[in-house]
């Protein structure tokens, strides 16, 4: 968390690779659950990075939406007990549901951190930018824990 604070390419985009664990919640946790655990995530950011309660109000509403975002990108039969992945939904509603997430937190997390219409070209570009890191990041990491591990015997 503290090295990717840190990071800001061309001082526009930040990953924010945190809700990546509010996003493989499973489909089985309950919506009040996942908004509590995400709430106590976001709080734990909010106190390293100094940002006061911005990244626990926007992780608690990607956990309201989650449900949401699960039901659109994964079929009705497959819902019932997933935890979102690559494996289990496949690599490109995966990525869709990622992206749609990821949009979400970060449209959120940037309107309260501008609190203007002033600089909405800005903050757009802030969503875009940050989204599109953020989600390469959590295709990385979910890439390298698709990898099977290479047991020789």
């Amino acid at each position: 968390m503290f090295i990717l604070n840190n990071i800001h390419i061309a001082g526009f985009a930040t990953p924010f690779a945190y809700i990546y664990l509010v996003l493989k919640f499973p489909s089985e946790t309950g919506r009040k659950e996942q908004m509590f655990w995400a709430f106590a995530l976001g709080l734990a950011v909010d106190l390293f990075a100094d940002t006061p309660g911005m990244n626990a109000a926007a992780s608690v509403w990607l956990a309201f939406a989650c449900p949401t975002l699960l039901r659109l990108f994964v079929p009705r039969d497959m819902s019932d007990s997933l935890i979102p992945g690559f494996r289990t939904m496949g690599p490109g509603p995966f990525i869709k549901y990622v992206s749609a997430g990821t949009l979400l937190h970060h449209a959120m997390l940037y309107a309260i951190e501008y609190f203007s219409v002033a600089h909405l070209g800005m903050a757009a570009l802030h969503i875009l930018a940050s989204s599109i890191l953020t989600v390469a990041f959590i295709a990385a990491i979910e890439g390298i824990r698709r990898a099977p591990a290479n047991k020789e015997r």
